[in-house]
């Protein structure tokens, strides 16, 4: 499902069984002293930097914030278990996307696939040769003949590429943490809302500039076992409840790795980190001080990349005046 797969490579958090098949390594034991020093000085005072459940509290008002995956994973069921208390308690859920808002725009996209088509292009077109033969080799490991991707925007098609081929069979509707959250409120009738408009992440790509789109593309054709121990360690970061490393690991192994220079590679990092976590953060905090104000308790579940940082959820209701503690996940 495109918006799960989009949701991907936004949260950079997911997992499932059929990753079982992947035979990754966590890849943060092998960061040299350099990149060592880059990650200690992009974690050096950063707030909120581990913790995947926070409260945030002001008054009356009680904020429960859930860093989730959007995909399904066994490991989830003990989280679960221990956040279904305080979801059950709630007076409202807030979600990037509600399940009827994900089928809504599912609906939309089979109806107009235009949206994640070139009307004026083809990727052979746009492509040298030799890089649109590798393209064709990586798109084939994950069963999806060039043919058909010929016409697809470029930044749908590294969405495609951020998933290794040995996790192609993911079903991509499967419950994650997110949806089994919503699960729980739909059974006790709590009612639910977005964060955002269902628009929101596909302007965050689609809106970037083409040869931006390209550059993101080409970043992407990494060897498939690279792309699998790039989620094996975002996965460890996930479950140790270090977000922030997650992501500062992210930025540097996607510079380690890209085909494109390091340069490039760090300015496409940085302008999905703006364009994808710190505007989208920024958008939300009025609509969570709007659920604060209305209701006593209010549960907020998302990736758990917006949680920590300067720019972070977490530091944004603290600037509100919200008081923040960390509680078990």
């Amino acid at each position: 499902m495109i918006v799960r797969l989009v949701s991907l490579l936004l949260c950079l958090l997911v997992t499932h069984p059929a990753l079982a098949a992947c035979a990754g390594n966590d890849l943060r034991p092998t960061l040299g002293p350099e990149e060592q020093a880059r990650l200690q000085a992009a974690l050096d005072d950063m707030p909120f930097a581990n913790g995947n459940h926070w409260k945030a509290t002001k008054g009356d008002a009680t904020l429960h914030l859930i860093g989730t995956m959007h995909l399904a994973d066994p490991r989830l069921d003990a989280p679960l278990a221990r956040l279904q208390g305080v979801i059950e308690r709630a007076d409202l859920l807030l979600l990037e996307m509600t399940s009827e808002e994900e089928k809504a725009l599912q609906d939309r996209l089979t109806t107009d696939p235009s949206l994640l088509l070139m009307p004026d292009a083809t990727l052979p077109e746009l492509l040298s040769e030799s890089q649109w033969d590798q393209m064709s080799e990586a798109l084939n490991a994950r069963g999806l003949p060039p043919f058909m991707a010929a016409r697809f925007q470029p930044w749908y098609v590294s969405v495609i590429l951020a998933v290794p081929p040995c996790a192609t069979a993911i079903d991509l509707s499967a419950g994650g943490l997110d949806a089994r959250i919503e699960g729980i409120a739909e059974k006790q009738g709590i009612p639910r809302a977005a964060l955002e408009d269902v628009q929101t992440i596909f302007s965050a790509f689609a809106d970037q500039p083409r040869d931006v789109q390209i550059d993101m593309m080409l970043s992407a054709l990494v060897d498939p076992a690279i792309n699998e121990d790039l989620f094996a360690t975002l996965l460890a970061s996930y479950f140790g409840e270090a977000p922030a490393e997650g992501w500062a690991v992210s930025a540097i192994l996607a510079e380690r790795y890209s085909p494109i220079p390091s340069d490039t590679a760090a300015e496409i990092f940085a302008t999905m980190e703006k364009e994808l976590l710190i505007d989208r953060n920024r958008a939300w905090i009025p609509v969570l001080l709007d659920a604060a104000d209305r209701h006593d308790i209010v549960v907020a579940a998302f990736g758990a990349a917006h949680l920590p940082g300067r720019d972070g959820v977490l530091a944004l209701l603290q600037a509100e005046g919200f008081a923040l503690e960390r509680l078990p996940f």
